[in-house]
């Protein structure tokens, strides 16, 4: 019966390192500037490869998506007036 009370309490005892250890993990995550650094990282690896390189493709679909933005905006300003 000794055995099986200390066994339940290293259990329990293990458990709750583990949620500790959980939910430290979720509040690093949560975290606004750990959010922030993570989307700005996102951001980077989508217009420079891992060794340093500009990803031109990328690059220049944006360029052209604001180009064709900016455009349609002239164009419907001037029909518009």
């Amino acid at each position: 019966m000794s055995d099986q009370v200390s066994s339940l309490e290293n259990e329990i005892e293990q458990t709750r390192k583990r949620l500790g250890a959980t939910i430290d993990e979720l509040a690093y995550r949560a975290s606004p500037k750990t959010m922030i650094r993570r989307e700005i990282a996102s951001v980077k690896a989508y217009f420079v490869d891992p060794s340093g390189a500009p990803r031109q493709d990328n690059i220049l679909k944006v360029a052209g998506g604001v180009v064709g933005a900016i455009a349609l905006f002239v164009v419907v300003r001037k029909i518009v007036r």
